[in-house]
Order: structure tokens, then C-alpha cells, then sequence
């Protein structure tokens, strides 16, 4: 089937795919702890979910030598991976969006802050790495979210418009990047309320890929 020019489908990976905040926060808490920063669901976030290391390590990490900076939050990202790699499981209605937006040939692109081995975890532990034409890392741009950036990257590697796409994304830092880059973003409530992700610029929001609004948008969007 041809591809649909100009339309493209554009997921964060981390509390939109697959809900993984609860085990950063564990993360982050076990790691930042002795270096006096500990936080709760809300303080999470508010300040951490959806930054990219660097903007992180610049925030709490600021006393500490560049090198040893990147040593924690590779610390960090290890304790991660190893409380992620007892599996993780897809949000509802994920997979069978990404079923008809492959039958319509709808090209599809994850776009995070996260670091690449993570976001290569996550996409391999969901069994959904080669749905992606593309995988956009934060970190290894200029500018990571809440820059649109990484959006407009996204939407070049798929060689859509933004008017015509749809983002997926659950932080306020995540919506700030697509919307600024053009792009009609939902926001996924898996960690941050409808009025939250509304305030960041979501065009609307919905608990999971199963929502029947969410659907009816999607399926207007990309004319399917």
C-alpha cells in the first residue's frame, strides 16, 4: 500500500507506550537519594518526567564534577533498566492502533528524552521496535523536549507535515515539544491529569489507546 504523504503517528515511549514512571521514580529515589534529592509521585512530575539528563543533571547535579554528573544518571538509567527488564506491557489499545496504522501505511516514529539503550529496552520488550521508521533520542540532538526539536525531527524522518500528524504524549515538557512543533498531541493520563496536559497545549487527552475520542480523532486525522 502507498504511504499516506505527509501523515505520520508520533510516540513518546515512556508513560505513553507502556506506563514505566512508577519505576523511575523508583529509580530516581534509590540513586538521587544520598545526594539529597528525593521525590513523590507529584514532585516527579513536576520536575523530572519528560526532561532530558542533561536539563537534569544541570538542575540536581549542579555541585557535582561533569564527569561524576553523568556517572549518577548512568547509574540511574542502569537501575532502570534492571527493574524495567522483569517486562513491561503495553497501554491498552496500543497494539491494535499500531496494526491499523501499518494496514493504512501510516509511518510511525518514537520520539524521547530517554536515553537510547532505555528506549531500545522498552520498544524490544514490547515486541513493537520494528514498527518505528524511526527512533528520535532527545540527548543526541541540540535541544531536547520541551524544544520541538525532537518533534520536527520526528516528522522529517517520516516525511510528514506536521498539520496532517498526531503526537502521543503523557508529560507537560513532551506536549510543549509537539505542540510547538505543529503538531495536534494527546495527551495520555497515565501519570498527569486532563486539565494538566490541557494547560501544556494537548489538543485532548484520554487514559489509554483504547479511548473511544482518541480513536474517533486519530481516525480523522489520518483519513482512515
Amino acid at each position: 500500500m502507498k504511504p499516506e504523504s505527509g501523515r505520520a503517528l508520533l510516540f513518546d515511549i515512556d508513560g505513553t507506550l507502556t506506563d514505566t514512571d512508577a519505576l523511575h521514580l523508583q529509580a530516581f529515589n534509590q540513586v538521587f537519594g544520598p545526594h539529597g534529592h528525593v521525590f513523590d509521585r507529584e514532585r516527579y512530575s513536576r520536575e523530572l518526567m519528560g526532561f532530558s539528563m542533561a536539563s537534569i543533571m544541570a538542575r540536581f547535579l549542579a555541585d557535582e564534577a561533569p564527569d561524576r554528573q553523568l556517572a549518577i544518571m548512568t547509574e540511574k538509567e542502569a537501575v532502570f533498566r534492571a527493574l524495567a527488564s522483569e517486562g513491561v506491557q503495553p497501554l491498552p489499545g496500543l497494539m491494535a492502533l499500531l496494526d491499523r496504522a501499518d494496514r493504512a501505511a501510516i509511518p510511525m516514529a518514537a520520539v524521547t528524552n530517554a536515553p537510547r539503550l532505555n528506549a531500545e529496552m522498552i520498544l524490544s520488550g514490547l515486541g513493537i521496535a520494528h514498527r518505528f521508521k524511526a527512533l528520535v533520542i532527545g540527548d543526541e540532538l541540540a535541544h531536547g523536549k520541551p524544544h520541538p526539536l525532537p518533534y520536527l525531527e520526528g516528522l522529517r524522518s517520516t516525511g510528514a507535515v506536521p498539520g496532517s500528524s498526531v503526537a502521543f504524549e503523557d508529560s507537560r515538557s513532551g506536549v510543549r515539544s509537539a505542540s510547538a512543533a505543529g503538531i495536534a498531541t494527546i495527551g495520555i493520563r497515565t501519570s498527569l491529569g486532563h486539565d494538566d496536559l490541557i494547560e501544556a497545549g494537548a489538543v485532548m487527552t484520554a487514559e489509554n489507546f483504547a479511548a473511544e475520542e482518541l480513536l474517533e480523532m486519530i481516525a480523522a486525522k489520518m483519513n482512515w
